[in-house]
């Protein structure tokens, strides 16, 4: 691993995305402990111990909820406004359009959801002022005040925003997911030093912590195992005789992996449930919007329930949005292949998509489960305000794998032996 990692840092051109990368998320560490003025971070903290619901926001925020720094909404308004564009791709003629002219369709889209989530930053920034505001936040309460925190949140999420693409172009990895990843792993020293506390106070047992251990073993190695699997379907190409040369004749396959999504569904429902729960914060005080807080309070039956559906069908949406068997197909008859014992076009896209259920249906029960076991596993060992679960690891897992595997690639390009072997 230690000649791998020199490796990477010999390649001029990898070892300046590596530090790139490591620069952009060092100044996303020092934002964290930025705090917008005006407000008692105080009365967040306390608050954020009585609600598993906030608790999980401070743990995607890397902690700076908690501090309510200028990137306490992290980057949660990005991907709605992501998830709410990808719905509108596939519903509206124009952007479906635009999704398939290439580079330049792709970037009208990228700035449409720049835009969005500068709206949707600022309603979620209103809508937790409001929130706040019979809590003792705010120090001078007063419109202007509310407005100012709005403005700070919003432009914070904005900069992240533009940090993560500048990680995506210039750095290794993909950005919006390495900014959620340094935040969740940021808070995994605290949580540590928290279960030696509560095993010191007696509120937990060896036992119990164990117990935790074991249990995120057999989740990370599930995770490595799902996100590594896949389904090959053989492909056979024709032979073609041009002038005196044979082309074609090969074998090849299409590999359908188990989790083709990778974390994205997980990151998509979390932000979704999170949205109406803020919603619902502005209206504290009336009767439907405190029945919904108490009935959809994080970790509940119902938002488990929803939870685990959000996933499935994020996943199976998603794969189908990155993966379309009718295109598939298409390529494959276009340059002369075809999977053996079907015909090619419509039978041939027909099979794929079948398989393609078949195989999604695996990887996305086995998210859902993942993510909602740690519910029941931290109510069994009875270790409290620990958020590092299911879904933090599946963050991180999916995100570790995926920057490493950028990194082997530049690594196998120049013929040095990779971090896998």
């Amino acid at each position: 691993m230690l000649s791998s990692l020199q490796n990477a840092l010999k390649v001029g051109e990898l070892r300046t995305k590596i530090l790139f990368t490591l620069g952009m998320l060092f100044v996303f560490r020092f934002g964290v402990h930025v705090p917008v003025p005006g407000v008692n971070p105080d009365v967040i903290a306390d608050l954020i111990k009585t609600g598993a619901l906030l608790g999980f926001f401070d743990v995607i925020s890397g902690g700076a909820f908690k501090n309510f720094s200028v990137f306490a909404m992290s980057i949660t308004p990005y991907i709605n406004a992501s998830i709410i564009m990808q719905l509108l791709t596939v519903i509206i003629p124009t952007l479906e359009r635009l999704a398939k002219e290439g580079q330049e369709g792709r970037r009208k889209i990228s700035q449409y959801t720049r835009y969005f989530t500068v709206i949707l930053a600022f309603v979620q920034a209103i809508g937790l002022v409001f929130a706040l505001r019979n809590q003792g936040v705010l120090i001078n309460p007063s419109i202007a005040s509310y407005l100012i925190v709005a403005l700070t949140l919003t432009a914070g999420t904005a900069f992240l925003m533009w940090l993560g693409e500048q990680i995506t172009e210039k750095g290794i990895g993909n950005g919006i997911s390495l900014i959620i990843f340094a935040g969740i792993v940021s808070r995994l020293p605290a949580g540590i030093v928290s279960i030696f506390d509560y095993i010191k106070a007696g509120t937990i047992n060896i036992f119990s912590v164990l117990v935790l251990i074991i249990i995120g073993a057999v989740v990370i190695a599930g995770v490595v195992k799902v996100q590594e699997g896949q389904r090959r379907i053989p492909v056979q190409y024709a032979k073609r005789v041009v002038g005196r040369r044979v082309y074609g004749g090969q074998t090849s396959h299409i590999p359908l992996k188990v989790n083709q999504a990778g974390v994205i569904p997980v990151i998509f429902a979390s932000s979704i449930l999170l949205f109406p729960q803020t919603i619902a914060e502005w209206f504290t005080g009336n009767v439907v919007a405190d029945w919904f807080i108490r009935f959809f309070h994080w970790g509940s039956v119902p938002h488990t329930i929803f939870y685990a559906l959000l996933i499935i069908g994020f996943t199976y949406f998603y794969t189908a949005v990155i993966m379309n068997p009718v295109d598939i197909a298409d390529n494959i008859k276009k340059y002369g292949g075809f999977i053996p014992g079907l015909r090619p076009g419509r039978p041939t896209a027909e099979y794929i998509s079948r398989i393609m259920s078949r195989v999604t249906l695996a990887g996305a029960v086995f998210l859902a489960l993942i993510a909602i076991l740690p519910n029941f596993v931290l109510l069994a060992t009875k270790i409290p305000n620990i958020y590092f679960g299911g879904t933090a690891l599946l963050i991180v897992v999916g995100v570790a794998l995926d920057t490493m595997k950028q990194v082997e690639s530049h690594l196998l390009m120049r013929s040095y032996q990779g971090f896998i072997k």
